[in-house]
This record gives structure tokens, sequence and C-alpha cells, in this order.
């Protein structure tokens, strides 16, 4: 089992959440097997120091020439996000800066937005361990995708697609609310040559309304639980009772 710490946001990720996140896990009872030595164990793995990795991911999709460089200002961005889409996932990108072929005149992604150009029509299918088979039409469930922020940021979607090849990640298991971005991620992983692990997309925790439980509602967390005095066992059997 690896531990990843993705803390490429620096803006919400801070030194005390991420030792709060290993004290908890390793009270509640979860171990990794791999990471930089520390010293009597493992630490995990932290994504804002492994930019040397993506940054050739990045280099590779553009000799490729799929990937272009994105200017479109923030308010047509805003734009972009106040129209109408699903709901829980980005908006669908209508190709304003697509036909740029100036991708090789950049010698670093720094200060714009970088997309992955789509195979417009293609159909994205695999078989989930838990969700069964799952199918997006490329250019109409997502469209063109951001892999590099303007911030001079790795994005998600290209981050833990490297990460997951490299660290030659078997099995994935996450929230069903990611299943599109595996679609995305399959196309990632074909284009830079990457094998695909298996997926299994679990079903989201809910509290007792129904709603997700997520750090963005002030849900509960394993900390709240320990300060009430609950054991590790009655954490799992909660979170188990959650996501029935």
């Amino acid at each position: 089992m690896i531990l990843r710490n993705e803390d490429l946001d620096s803006q919400r990720c801070r030194p005390e959440f991420v030792s709060a996140m290993y004290e908890d896990l390793r009270w509640l009872g979860i171990h990794w097997d791999e990471g930089p030595d520390c010293g009597g164990g493992f630490a995990p793995y932290s994504q804002s120091e492994r930019q040397r990795f993506y940054l050739e991911a990045w280099r590779i999709l553009r000799d490729r020439g799929l990937i272009y460089p994105c200017t479109c200002s923030r308010k047509e961005l805003s734009a972009i996000a106040s129209a109408p889409n699903d709901g829980g996932d980005e908006p669908l990108y209508p190709g304003t800066c697509r036909n740029r072929r100036d991708a090789q005149t950049y010698e670093s992604p720094r200060g714009v937005n970088w997309r992955f150009r789509v195979p417009d029509g293609e159909t994205v299918s695999f078989a989930d361990l838990k969700q069964g088979t799952q199918s997006y039409v490329v250019g109409g469930d997502f469209g063109d995708f951001v892999i590099w922020r303007r911030d001079d940021v790795p994005a998600y979607q290209l981050a833990v697609t490297v990460d997951d090849a490299l660290m030659k990640i078997t099995e994935v298991v996450r929230g069903a609310d990611l299943l599109k971005s595996t679609a995305r991620q399959i196309l990632l992983f074909r284009a830079l040559g990457y094998g695909l692990p298996a997926y299994y997309h679990c079903d989201l925790v809910r509290d007792e309304t129904g709603m997700r439980m997520a750090k963005r509602h002030d849900s509960a967390s394993i900390r709240a639980f320990r300060e009430r005095g609950m054991t590790p066992e009655e954490v799992v059997r909660e979170a188990e009772r959650l996501s029935v």
C-alpha cells in the first residue's frame, strides 16, 4: 500500500493538516509500505516534490501534439463555468484555443493553461470492479481538459496518472464521483504509453440526510470521532454504516 499526499494546491494544503492526516491514519490502523525513508518508517510520497516527473510528461504530450496552450481569460472561463452542466463536473470547454499549433514554441508550461486535445466522438469504456462497465463519449461527456495550470501547477488529472504509472499502482480505489475522471485519465495513460491499473469506485459515504461527507461541508473527520472517544473499530463500523 502506498500513501500519496496530493498537496499541489498550496492554498489548501498546510503542514498541520498533513501531520494530522498521518497521525489519524496510523491511529486508525492504516500503514503504508513504501515511500521516502524517514528513519523508523516511510514518509508518504508528496506530489509537491515530484514536479520533475510531471514536467517530463508535459514535454512528451507537447512533442506529440496532444496538448495546446489555452490563453482564455478568467472572465471567459468564468462564463463557461456558469453555463448549464451536469453539476458535479467541470464545464465542457468550447474549444476556443483548440486549433492553436504553437505548443512547440513553449519551453515550459508556465503562464498559460494547457489542455489535452481529446479525440472527439470516441467512446472510452472500462470495467469498474464495483460499478460495472462504464462508458463515456469523448467530446460529449467531457471535452478538452486542463493538465497544467497557468500558475505552473500540474492539474490533478496529469499528476495522478503519472504517479499511478511510475509507482506501478495495480489497483485504484476511490469514490464513485471520480468515474468520469477515470475516463480522462485513461486517455492520458494511453497518450503517455502507460499500462492501466484496475479501478474500484466505491459508493460515497453519506450522512443521515443523504449528503456526501466532505471537508467543505464540515463533515465529521477521523479526528472528531477520536475526540468523541470512539475506537478505531467503531470508526470503521460507522463508515460502513454510512456507505450503505
